[in-house]
């Protein structure tokens, strides 16, 4: 492999006239996205588990009942299944207004920064860390894939 295929793709090299400084701001915002991301993550994490032990409530009334505990399965049926997480809503309910309100805006304004500061490439800041992290040359540090022969 000659030096010139030992290299990041074009969509990984910095452009022309763009300062450290920049890459390290776009690296930084594109950390805080990543952060949101698993934030968000949790979030449907949280969806799932509630929805989960909202059906077993259900269960838990039908076994209170024939176990012959009637109040008591009422008493979960009425003020438990199907309760809202918050005012309102629904974890669903909580998902859609987090992304329409948080998450959305969140990316497009990550996306534009990069847009018009880099030309859209992306991970830039990482891109060049693998640079100076790898050993050149070495068929397991490879600029990308394809290129271990």
């Amino acid at each position: 492999m000659n030096a010139n295929e030992d290299r990041p793709a074009p969509g990984h090299r910095r452009p022309t006239g763009v300062t450290d400084e920049t890459v390290e701001a776009l690296g930084s915002l594109s950390k805080a996205l990543e952060t949101v991301e698993q934030a968000r993550g949790h979030l449907y994490a949280f969806h799932r588990l509630t929805g989960t032990a909202d059906l077993e409530l259900g269960r838990a009334v039908d076994l209170l009942r024939s176990a012959g505990h009637g109040v008591w399965a009422d008493r979960v049926d009425d003020e438990l299944v199907g309760r809202n997480v918050l005012e309102g809503r629904w974890t669903f309910q909580v998902i859609e207004e987090y992304d329409d309100a948080y998450y959305q805006p969140y990316r497009a304004l990550e996306r534009d920064a990069r847009e018009e500061l880099v030309g859209g490439r992306d991970h830039l800041y990482e891109a060049e860390m693998k640079e100076r992290r790898r050993t050149h040359g070495h068929p397991r540090h490879t600029a990308r894939p394809g290129e271990d022969g």
